[in-house]
């Protein structure tokens, strides 16, 4: 199957809504973020270059290099999970039929579970740095695409939000204790004012309308 970045919308949606288990939650999560990502590069393209918007043309220059980054960070998170995901699937499906079968399949669940886990924790970062990246398209962007400032911090929240209910699931999975709550933490960190941010970058777009 050709790599889901490559595909079209429409081949992208029907794979999500199959009953195939990829792409899934994880990839739908990586793909929220990289639009987020994507609609602030596009109020840098419309803000740089107008007279009108002269005095911040440098910053939204360094924006939009750091949101198509991001946006390339993100696109690829969508096949990472569905690359990890697969390799979870292939775990469960070795054989156990004897005591060192179970033991040896069960030492593969676990060890897979543990970047299961790390994949969707790093989309989580980079969804909370999709946010940081819209607060300043939010105040120092286009009036004329203001509003799409605002889609991207939803975008970016919700994208957030959703990686780390992903995190979540494979933690709870993890016999490794101390690596699972050291994630959780990490994870919490990274959730922490989350909805805050998002809401007051909201509000800013909401009174520039």
């Amino acid at each position: 199957m050709s790599e889901i970045k490559q595909q079209s919308l429409q081949t992208y949606l029907e794979l999500l809504a199959s009953k195939q288990a990829t792409p899934g939650g994880g990839s739908a999560a990586a793909l929220m973020g990289a639009q987020a990502a994507a609609l602030v590069s596009m109020v840098c393209n419309l803000t740089i270059g107008k007279p009108k918007y002269a005095e911040v043309d440098t910053e939204m220059r360094a924006l939009l290099v750091e949101a198509e980054a991001l946006r390339e960070t993100l696109t690829g998170m969508i096949k990472a999970d569905v690359d990890v995901f697969n390799q979870l699937m292939a775990c469960y499906g070795l054989p156990k039929s004897s005591d060192e079968e179970k033991a040896h399949r069960n030492q593969q669940i676990q060890i897979v579970l543990k970047q299961a886990t790390i994949v969707p924790l790093e989309c989580a970062k980079a969804c909370a740095k999709a946010i940081a990246l819209s607060r300043v398209a939010a105040e120092k962007g286009n009036l004329g695409v203001i509003s799409d400032a605002g889609v991207a911090v939803m975008s970016a929240y919700a994208a957030l939000k959703s990686a780390a209910l992903n995190v979540d699931i494979n933690a709870a999975s993890l016999k490794d204790r101390d690596f699972a709550e050291a994630k959780l933490l990490e994870l919490k960190s990274i959730m922490r004012n989350a909805e805050v941010e998002s809401e007051s970058i909201y509000q800013i777009v909401k009174t520039k309308l």
